[in-house]
């Protein structure tokens, strides 16, 4: 949510694809893609912000912090992360979803806005469910 320069994050982009295939990652097995040259996750955390409160989203603790060292000037991005993160998920219809602690509230609003995209439009999505890591 902070601007970057952009030479800094297409390099980023290329450190970050360089640590997951050193970590093991084989792309034979499995699909490793550059998210924003996908726009059905922009196209769908625009529907599923349509569906999102603005209280549910300023309820969530990493909004409240991130604001609080902003100097009280917390952006709409910084807001709406969350909402984009549960598009990331619930795009893939993924039914479980590996979080630490500190990304539990997050998967929590992803659960909600699946149950309500349901409930308005019919059954669509999974709900998906945490499978905490343990370190």
């Amino acid at each position: 949510t902070m601007p970057k320069e952009p030479a800094v994050l297409r390099q980023n982009i290329l450190d970050t694809t360089a640590a997951i295939l050193a970590c093991g990652i084989d792309p034979k097995k499995c699909f490793l893609f550059r998210q924003s040259l996908v726009p059905e996750h922009a196209e769908l955390a625009w529907i599923l912000g349509c569906l999102t409160n603005v209280p549910r989203l300023l309820r969530l603790p990493q909004w409240k912090m991130k604001r609080a060292s902003q100097n009280n000037e917390g952006t709409v991005g910084l807001l709406t992360y969350p909402v984009l993160q549960a598009a990331d998920i619930l795009l893939y219809k993924s039914t479980h979803v590996p979080v630490g602690e500190d990304q539990v509230l997050h998967l929590e609003l992803a659960q909600d806005i699946a149950q309500h995209f349901n409930k308005k439009y019919g059954e669509f999505f999974p709900v998906p469910r945490a499978i905490l890591s343990e370190l």
